[in-house]
């Protein structure tokens, strides 16, 4: 077979269908990748070709990566270890001539040798294949998904960022840039991008716009750390390995390192990025019980 395939792993998830979507849009077919072809399907109906992919299991690699040229990479939250739970996938794909892997990494990843994607970073660099990092900064889409039900149901924002500013950023624009660089590899060669909105924003001040587009008061609690991991655990349900990785992202923004703003979405996209008002209220159902 043809290498001429484009994968998009994380394909149901938030940044995944963002890309995909952008991807159809340009008129590429795309092989989606997900749990399930049943949980793809549902997301996609018949416009993709839908594949189950799991990087701890063997089995599923080769419908995956057969014939694939290009990638979109996204490590499961749950896989803290990436040199043992998603790399001996990547080598697969690799050998069965995958040419270039857009990751979606992290703000400051490579500062930041805790977070899982600073390993898959450091092996991309060294693969001898095209890569592109995608930094994100802090999605607008935690506000409603990982930490919904702090915000619906105790009218509450629960993170140990102190008073730091954060930039925040929405994953449509991140996965606009990251099927941009899919669509054009000479151009994204080798490049490290780092993807955020135009204004870095305390914890503080994301609850006063939540606020005032919910028509109720949200509070910001900041607090420390041994508190913030065990409410992570027992009331936003987290792995282990996610209450950890969200603990040092948060970190980071307390000690004023998550606040730095690029130009990249109007570089790469040639308009504003969605400000976390503009997603507030676009989102606004997801807080309402």
């Amino acid at each position: 077979m043809a290498n001429d395939v484009i994968l998009v792993t994380g394909a149901t998830g938030n940044v995944g269908r963002a890309v995909v979507e952008r991807l159809l849009e340009a008129g590429r077919p795309v092989r989606a990748a997900g749990r399930s072809v049943e949980s793809v399907r549902r997301v996609f109906g018949q416009r993709v070709e839908a594949v189950a992919l799991d990087f701890t299991d063997p089995a599923s690699w080769p419908a995956a990566f057969a014939g694939v040229d290009r990638m979109f990479l996204m490590r499961p939250p749950h896989l803290g270890k990436p040199k043992k739970e998603m790399i001996p996938a990547l080598e697969y794909a690799t050998s069965a001539g995958t040419r270039q892997i857009v990751f979606l990494s992290l703000q400051g990843a490579e500062k930041n040798r805790v977070v899982p994607h600073a390993a898959i970073e450091a092996w991309l660099r060294g693969a001898g294949i095209d890569w592109t990092f995608v930094r994100a900064s802090f999605f607008h889409q935690n506000l409603s998904t990982t930490h919904v039900s702090d915000v619906r149901d105790r009218d509450a924002i629960t993170v140990p960022a102190g008073r730091g500013a954060t930039a925040f950023v929405d994953t449509e624009d991140v996965g606009a840039v990251a099927a941009a660089a899919l669509l054009d590899p000479p151009g994204f060669r080798n490049r490290a991008l780092t993807v955020t909105g135009d204004e870095a924003l305390s914890y503080a001040r994301i609850a006063e716009i939540l606020s005032r587009e919910l028509g109720r008061p949200i509070r910001y609690e900041k607090p420390g750390l041994l508190r913030y991991l065990g409410h992570a655990r027992r009331h936003l349900d987290m792995p282990w390995g996610m209450v950890f990785v969200t603990a040092a992202i948060y970190t980071t923004a307390r000690l004023g390192m998550a606040d730095g703003l690029t130009d990249t979405v109007h570089e790469v996209l040639g308009r504003d990025p969605v400000s976390f008002a503009e997603f507030a209220h676009r989102e606004r159902a997801a807080w309402v019980a």
